[in-house]
C-alpha cells in the first residue's frame, strides 16, 4: 500500500509541476482578470486598476527610463514582445512600422502588458476576443504597444484614451478584442477595442468610466453596453461603432445600439468571475447567474482596499456551489480516545485543489463521472504575473503610485510593492521563466513552492496563506514610514535620494519573499518526500 501511495504521490507531483495550460484548451483558454475601483469606493481615496496576465506570456519586467529626443525622431512599433525571454531577446520580434517620436517620454514599468508610469497613469488588460471578421493582422498596433506609447506620453486617463483612439485610426489595430482599464490619480475607465476587419486601417472602440464610488471588473467579456455620447464625463467612443457594426451584420440598425451585443460575441456580458466579484461586494443586489445582464459596476457595501482586492484575486469560490473541490471526498473512520471505532466521516480530500490540471480533472471524472465541474477561478495556476495598482493623487507621484506585483498564481504568491518612482528592479526580474526552467528568473523562486503546495492543498493551504498575509501585513506596517521619509526627501529637493529609498525597499522586500518561498519549497519537499 505504501508503494502504491508513493507512486500516486509522484504522479500528483509531476502533474502539479506541469507548465502553463495551452491557451487553446477549452477549459483553460480564458485569460486575464482586471478589477477597478474609483476613489470614493476605496477606504483611503486611492484609485485602483489591476490585472492578472494569465497565460504563457513573458515574466521579465524592468523600469524604463524617461528620455528626451531630438526633432524628427521616430519610434519603432513592434510585434512579438509578449513571448520574449529577456528585454534584449529579439528572436521572435518584428518591426510593424514607425511613428513620430515626442520630445520627452515618461519612465514606466515595462511588464508584458506595460502598466504604470511615473505620473501615476496605470493600465490593466483583458482579452475578450470578439468576432474574427474584425481582425486585421497586417495593421500596425497590437494592444501592448498601445499601452507602451500611452504610458510614455500621457499623464491622465482621458488623454491616454484619446491618444490610443487616434493611433488606431491613423495606423490601424491588429489585435483581437481587448479591454484596457485605464486609471489615473482621479478616475478609472474601461476601454474596449476591436479592429474594423481585414485590410482596413482603423478600429472601433468605446470607453466607459467607472463611477467614483463603484467597483468594476473586466474578465474576458465585453461589458460596455449603451453609450451616451452626450455624457462626455462618462463615455467616449470612436465615431464608427454603429456604422461598422451595421456594415458587417453585427447590428440590424434597429433600437438602441448596445456595444457588447454587437461586438462581444457572447450571449451575456458576464460569467462566473464578474458575478462572483460584483455579488461579493454588493450582496444586497441579489445578483444571479440567471440574469440577462449584470451591472457594469457596483457600489460596494463596504469600501475596498488593497487587501480586499488581493483577497478577490485569490478567489477559488471556496464554500460555494462553484468550488471545484467540494465533491472530491473520501471516507475516514472516527475513533474514541481508546482508538475504538465509533463511526465514519466524509471529508474533502487533502489532494483536492482548486487549480486542478486538465489531466487530473479528466482522471477523476473518468473514475467518478460528474465529480468536478470546471469553473474558471479568479486565481489560476497558469498565471504569468499580476499587479494591483494603487494611485494616490494627494502624494507625490514617485510615492503615490504603487504596483503590488506578484509572480505566478495570485492565489499563492506574495505581493511585492513597486513604486512609480523606482529606478530599477530586483535581480532576476529581467529574465523570463516561461520558456524553460532557469534559476536566475525570479518567477521560479515562487513557482516551485506554489506547484508543490497543490500536491496536497488541504495540508499546505494554511501555510501558504499565512505567509502571504504576513507579507501583506509587513508591507502595511512598514510602508507608511518609508513613504513619509521619501516625501520629506522630495520636499527637501532630494528627489533622487527618495527614488533610491523606494527602489531599495522593493529590492529588500522581494529578497525577503523569495527567501521565504524557497524555504517553503524545501518544507513541502520534506513533507511529501516522506510519503505520508
Amino acid at each position: 500500500m505504501k508503494k502504491i501511495f508513493g507512486l500516486f504521490l509522484a504522479f500528483l507531483i509531476v502533474m502539479g509541476l506541469q507548465a502553463q495550460q495551452p491557451l487553446d484548451d477549452p477549459y483553460f483558454g480564458e485569460s486575464c482578470t482586471s478589477i477597478m475601483a474609483g476613489k470614493k469606493a476605496t477606504s483611503d481615496g486611492s484609485v485602483i486598476t489591476a490585472h492578472t496576465c494569465d497565460g504563457n506570456y513573458r515574466t521579465w519586467l524592468r523600469m524604463e527610463k524617461a528620455q528626451d529626443f531630438p526633432d524628427s525622431s521616430t519610434v519603432e512599433i513592434r510585434k512579438g514582445t509578449l513571448r520574449t525571454e529577456t528585454p534584449w531577446d529579439l528572436r521572435e520580434v518584428s518591426i510593424a512600422g514607425n511613428i513620430p517620436q515626442v520630445a520627452h517620454t515618461y519612465a514606466f514599468l515595462n511588464t508584458a502588458y506595460p502598466c504604470l508610469n511615473e505620473k501615476q497613469l496605470a493600465i490593466g488588460e483583458t482579452t475578450f476576443v470578439g468576432p474574427d471578421t474584425l481582425v486585421n493582422i497586417t495593421a500596425m498596433f497590437l494592444v501592448e504597444e498601445l499601452e507602451r506609447i500611452a504610458l510614455e506620453r500621457c499623464d491622465n486617463a482621458r488623454t491616454a484614451i484619446k491618444l490610443i483612439g487616434d493611433l488606431i485610426k491613423t495606423y490601424g489595430y491588429a489585435d483581437w478584442g481587448e479591454c484596457l482599464t485605464i486609471a489615473d490619480r482621479n478616475e478609472v475607465w474601461q476601454m474596449e477595442i476591436l479592429g474594423e476587419g481585414p485590410a482596413r486601417i482603423g478600429g472601433v472602440w468605446a470607453a466607459q468610466r467607472i463611477p467614483d464610488d463603484h467597483v468594476g471588473i473586466s474578465a474576458n467579456i465585453s461589458r460596455i453596453g449603451k453609450i451616451n455620447r452626450k455624457d462626455k464625463d462618462f463615455y467616449m467612443a470612436s465615431d464608427n461603432i454603429e456604422s461598422v457594426a451595421k456594415e458587417l451584420g453585427l447590428w440590424d440598425g434597429e433600437g438602441d445600439f448596445i456595444f457588447w451585443k454587437a461586438y462581444g460575441h457572447r450571449e451575456k456580458p458576464y460569467d462566473i468571475r464578474e458575478f462572483y466579484v460584483l455579488s461579493s461586494l454588493a450582496p444586497s443586489l441579489n445578483l444571479s447567474m440567471d440574469m440577462t445582464e449584470m451591472p457594469f459596476s457596483v457600489k460596494p457595501e463596504q469600501k475596498v482596499n488593497v487587501q480586499k482586492i488581493t483577497e478577490l484575486y485569490r478567489a477559488t469560490y471556496e464554500g460555494t456551489q462553484y468550488d471545484m473541490t467540494r465533491k472530491v471526498k473520501y471516507i475516514i473512520k472516527k475513533y474514541d480516545e481508546n482508538r475504538k471505532p465509533i463511526g465514519e466521516d466524509t471529508i474533502v480530500s487533502p489532494v483536492a485543489n482548486p487549480w486542478i490540471t486538465r489531466d487530473e480533472m479528466n482522471t477523476v471524472n473518468f473514475l467518478a463521472p460528474g465529480t468536478i465541474d470546471f469553473k474558471r477561478n479568479v486565481s489560476v495556476a497558469w498565471s504569468s504575473y499580476g499587479q494591483i495598482i494603487q494611485l494616490r493623487g494627494w502624494l507625490p507621484d514617485e510615492v503615490g503610485g504603487v504596483a503590488w506585483f506578484s509572480f505566478d498564481n495570485p492565489g499563492e504568491s506574495p505581493r511585492i510593492p513597486i513604486y512609480a518612482g523606482a529606478t530599477s528592479l530586483p535581480v532576476g526580474f529581467e529574465f523570463c521563466g516561461q520558456k524553460r526552467y532557469r534559476e536566475d528568473a525570479a518567477l521560479w523562486s515562487y513557482r516551485k513552492a506554489n506547484k508543490l503546495a497543490t500536491v496536497s492543498w488541504g495540508k499546505t493551504k494554511g501555510i501558504i496563506l499565512e505567509n502571504v498575509i504576513s507579507f501583506e501585513e509587513k508591507a502595511m506596517k512598514e510602508m507608511p514610514d518609508i513613504e513619509k521619509e521619501a516625501i520629506n526627501l522630495i520636499k527637501e529637493g532630494k528627489t533622487e535620494d527618495a527614488k533610491k529609498l523606494l527602489t531599495n525597499y522593493t529590492k529588500d522586500f522581494e529578497a525577503a519573499t523569495s527567501r521565504r518561498w524557497i524555504e517553503l519549497e524545501k518544507r513541502f519537499w520534506e513533507m511529501f518526500g516522506k510519503g505520508f
